[in-house]
């Protein structure tokens, strides 16, 4: 999967990283090497190695949400 800026993604109980207990993140800023993601619930950015946030979605705890899905409660 290509990733852009302004992807958003649902993020699963499966997703480690979620120390905010957010629902959604979003990507800030893609370069070859590395994601910088803004989750839901912080303030904060983090910075995720490309390989590695590829690693997330591979195992279903990010899932990609587009213009025609509505993440439910």
């Amino acid at each position: 999967m290509n990733l852009d800026k302004d992807m958003q993604f649902e993020i699963k109980s499966t997703f480690a990283p979620n120390l905010n207990r957010s629902q959604t993140l979003r990507i800030l800023e893609v370069t070859q090497n590395s994601v910088v993601i803004q989750m839901d619930r912080s303030n904060g950015r983090g910075v995720f190695p490309a390989d590695n946030f590829h690693y997330w979605i591979k195992r279903g705890s990010l899932i990609k949400l587009n213009d025609y899905h509505k993440r439910t409660s």
